[in-house]
């Protein structure tokens, strides 16, 4: 099934006497695109490749930020059979490397005049404690300061777009999260799972602090979030290096439960794209406990919306990165 999609019918599970449909993903329309550069992160499989597929399909130019070069050549091979015209390129970043940002930024820099939406798509989930080359766990590492350094470093291409979007995918297991910021990285304690909540509530605590910052200089972009819902795709077991076991329990929960990667690409890309979106909102899947559904908008965990952590959270991460992040 292509994200981008033909219609892939309905197909309905029975659980406690409540009908669940497989929704159609192609029943959701995308605005035009044509003429918009977009950049996703993680685009070279599950919701980022859906991603980029969606934004290929309704004309933009898309830039697949990708770490593993062969599975990114691959998939653009099926953004290309996507796209009404809008080029498809593959840009090399590794977000948990520092160094990667950078060099990935450079090229952008060098080879694109603006861009008008980068989707910060991209990461890891629940993986055990690991630190990157820079020092820092692996999943706030990939999951928000390599977002926050590309997304900084991006920002005079963003600036060039006439309203440019900025992205960020969130999780429902924020609501799990706080910031530690007396243990990031987890030396003290350390628990997959309480990182992971970690690391996506700080992804909304970045969008809050972005946008208030866009606000404070009256510019014309924005920032805005979402989540996939419950979508089945393999950062829930391959990207975590699942067992056997494990990963047939998933993919039978996920027969239940979960809806497709290309349903649950749908909130990211109406962030991306919908005149309906409002600065700093987020968004997800609006069917029952937001586990999956058409877009509309979803609420947040109070630590989400502090204002106080927010901006801590951004001067901490402009001091790791040595990122002076001037939004505006």
């Amino acid at each position: 099934m292509r994200c981008s999609g033909t219609a892939i019918g309905v197909r309905v599970h029975r659980i406690n006497g409540t009908l669940w449909g497989m929704l159609d993903p192609s029943q959701y329309r995308v605005p035009d695109q044509g003429g918009k550069v977009a950049v996703v992160t993680g685009a070279n499989g599950g919701l980022g490749l859906c991603v980029a597929e969606r934004l290929a399909a309704a004309g933009a130019d898309v830039v697949m930020a990708c770490r593993n070069m062969k599975k990114a050549a691959d998939a653009a091979r099926r953004v290309e059979a996507a796209s009404t015209g809008g080029r498809v390129s593959v840009l090399a970043l590794d977000l948990s490397s520092q160094s990667s940002v950078r060099e990935a930024a450079s090229k952008a820099t060098a080879e694109l005049g603006r861009v008008d939406m980068l989707v910060n798509n991209a990461g890891v989930m629940a993986v055990p404690r690991e630190l990157t080359e820079d020092g820092w766990e692996r999943q706030l590492a990939t999951n928000h300061l390599g977002h926050f350094a590309f997304t900084a470093l991006l920002w005079p291409l963003l600036a060039e777009a006439p309203a440019a979007r900025v992205v960020a995918v969130s999780s429902n297991a924020h609501r799990m999260g706080r910031i530690r910021f007396d243990d990031l990285d987890g030396e003290r304690s350390y628990n997959p799972w309480v990182a992971y909540a970690q690391s996506k509530l700080a992804d909304l605590l970045f969008v809050a602090e972005l946008q208030r910052r866009l606000d404070a200089v009256g510019s014309p972009a924005m920032a805005t979030a979402a989540h996939p819902g419950w979508s089945a795709t393999d950062l829930q077991t391959t990207g975590r290096g699942a067992g056997r076991l494990e990963t047939r329990l998933m993919d039978f929960v996920n027969g239940l439960f979960g809806q497709s990667a290309a349903m649950g690409a749908l909130p990211t890309v109406h962030a991306a794209t919908s005149p309906n979106v409002v600065a700093g909102g987020y968004y997800g899947p609006g069917g029952p406990l937001e586990m999956r559904g058409f877009p509309v908008p979803v609420g947040r965990s109070r630590a989400a919306a502090d204002a106080a952590t927010a901006h801590a959270l951004w001067e901490v991460s402009e001091l790791r990165t040595g990122v002076e992040f001037t939004a505006g």
